[in-house]
């Protein structure tokens, strides 16, 4: 009895301090709700475990042979070989180190060297980019640019506004001495990149009808590309546009779903195809709303072409009153860069009904069977290979636990399914082993239980607001109800480029959300929920190093050479009520060798 006394009130001195600490930090009461939450969520949560397989080959196959990238090699996919200049490293997405210098002969001698604190509670997703001997990082409010031998700060800018949505940003561009990002109240700006001065703002979003601005964005060609999130409220239409470099002017602006009367125009509009019209048959108090573009781009500088993962219709769990293919939503949209015209899509479910996003850029592969390919693996759980030439779909393979994937949702029972709503691939997508010719996916195994509103109650939703149409009992619940973390788990595939079938592959008991680096040392490295940190062989996907992080591990990983040593960067300390994991501040972890 007195043992449980002093539990409660142990737990009581806890909540009261945790919500004075953030009361007074001036952060949000979503942030404050989901540490106080998760901080006990959390507590029991056990150490990072991990086992791989690899699949045997069938007779007369050739197993996986690793080679070094020659210097002409590595230069075609990466410009500056020591650097990571955009997002996924290269404009085409391939996530690919050229660097040997960390291998698997020394791996073993990866510490930590430094870390910049951000001091801050949220989602910190960012994907760092090093370009020009600094490292440029975003939280929601704030740009940094940090040495990245030392960690030591060379600037720092904050941005005073108030987010209406998660706490999240996704990362920074780079172009010409300007860095690019998104806010949560709509808006694109430039800095100059030596001293952080803002340059020019842009309005692309209004956030009081739920749309924001979170993705990372892309920048060529004198051109910034970057979209509009949150389709998952009544109303919002997802929408991608080109911005000037040098002065933030709208250069066009492409709706990825039907364009309506009284929907804004704010540049010269994109041509889309006004079949798409047809494909929503929605009665009139239902409006077009999805499409949404949260992650980032990917961009083949050789034709000019544009590619953007679109996210799912809305209201997102209510199918019967949207009906049709939804275009372009649950797609790789094609665009023209110069235009914003459509040249082409691949939609991975028509009218979906899971929240199944295509939630991350596509990579851009030449195969070692010399098939150009287009490589994505959306929240679905599959990993698609699309033929670039043709649009045809050559294989989509499953990545994660897929169960009861076509059974219809309803008003009068919950209904079970995996990938759930934060399940299968998230923000961070594919990599590609050029030399092991292997496509890389880090996935979620998490499952999610849904019983629907009735459609009176989901047509009676305002516009502006969440629309997911589930019959939610916990208002944490905000898109169904996901099962016991105690049951979740994260996978990293190692797929055969060319076929399709998977070579090894790997299963953490934390979800792996990060992004996933290939090296020329063989390796691979990558992070989980659990904040465990990997280094695994990527011919066989055998773990050679670890080290326990402070956090979740849910940004970037990337690898950069400075002073003449590789380094390794990862960004930690993701924290969201969505996510049940270990409470931290968003933190910038560099490592290298001894």
């Amino acid at each position: 009895m007195k043992r449980a006394r002093v539990i409660l009130i142990s737990i009581a001195a806890l909540v009261v301090f945790a919500a004075l600490a953030l009361l007074f930090s001036g952060s949000s009461p979503t942030t404050l709700l989901g540490i106080v939450m998760n901080t006990f969520r959390s507590a029991g949560n056990p150490t990072g475990t991990m086992e791989s397989e690899v699949h045997e080959s069938p007779v007369g196959s050739s197993p996986i042979t690793s080679k070094a990238l020659t210097t002409s090699e590595a230069s075609t996919q990466q410009p500056d070989i020591g650097s990571w200049s955009s997002y996924n490293g290269t404009l085409t997405s391939q996530r690919y180190s050229p660097l040997s210098q960390i291998n698997t002969k020394n791996v073993n001698g990866l510490k930590e060297l430094c870390s910049y604190d951000t001091k801050l509670h949220e989602s910190f997703e960012t994907g760092p980019i090093m370009v020009n001997e600094s490292l440029i990082g975003t939280t929601v409010h704030d740009i940094f640019s940090i040495d990245p031998a030392n960690c030591k700060e060379n600037w720092r800018i904050h941005e005073d506004y108030k987010p209406v949505a998660l706490l999240v940003n996704r990362g920074a561009a780079y172009l010409d001495g300007r860095l690019f990002r998104g806010t949560l109240d709509g808006r694109v700006l430039a800095y100059d990149f030596k001293t952080g001065k803002r340059l020019w703002g842009t309005t692309i979003a209004d956030p009081q009808k739920g749309e924001t601005v979170d993705a990372a964005p892309i920048a060529w060609n004198g051109r910034v590309y970057i979209g509009v999130a949150f389709g998952d409220f009544k109303g919002v239409k997802g929408r991608v546009y080109a911005l000037a470099a040098e002065s933030g002017h709208i250069v066009w602006e492409t709706y990825l779903v039907p364009k309506q009367e009284g929907d804004l125009t704010r540049g010269p509009t994109g041509l889309m195809p006004a079949s798409a019209a047809m494909t929503w048959k929605n009665a009139p108090d239902v409006p077009i709303s999805g499409g949404g573009t949260w992650t980032s781009y990917t961009l083949d500088p050789v034709t000019g072409h544009l590619y953007v993962p679109t996210a799912n219709p809305s209201p997102d769990y209510v199918d019967s009153l949207r009906e049709g293919e939804n275009l372009f939503t649950n797609s790789v949209v094609v665009l023209d860069a110069n235009t914003g015209g459509y040249v082409s899509h691949f939609q991975i479910a028509a009218r979906d009904w899971h929240d199944w996003d295509v939630s991350n850029a596509p990579a851009l592969i030449t195969t070692q069977g010399g098939k150009r390919l287009l490589s994505f693996a959306p929240k679905n759980g599959r990993l698609y290979g699309v033929d670039i030439a043709t649009n045809k779909l050559l294989y989509r393979s499953p990545v994660t636990r897929i169960e009861n994937n076509e059974a219809p949702l309803s008003a009068d029972k919950e209904t079970h399914f995996c990938p759930g709503a934060a399940g299968g691939g998230e923000w961070n997508g594919v990599a590609y082993d050029a030399p092991d010719n292997l496509i890389l996916t880090g996935e979620t195994e998490w499952c999610t239980t849904v019983k629907l509103q009735s459609n009176s109650k989901v047509r009676a939703v305002e516009n502006g607001h969440i629309w997911m149409g589930d019959n939610q009992v916990n208002p944490l619940d905000i898109a169904g109800s996901q099962d016991p973390h105690e049951n979740w788990a994260g996978w990293l595939y190692a797929t055969d480029a060319d076929t399709g079938e998977w070579k090894w592959r790997l299963k953490a008991n934390y979800p792996i959300l990060s992004g996933i680096t290939p090296t020329a040392g063989g390796l691979v490295f990558f992070g989980d929920m659990g904040g465990n940190f990997y280094a695994v062989d990527a011919s066989n996907g055998k773990r050679l190093w670890t080290q326990k992080l402070e956090g979740a591990i849910g940004g970037g990983v990337i690898s950069y050479m400075v002073n003449g040593s590789q380094k390794v960067a990862v960004a930690a300390g993701m924290t969201s009520f969505f996510w049940p994991t270990e409470q931290a501040t968003g933190k910038i972890v560099i490592l290298g060798l001894n």
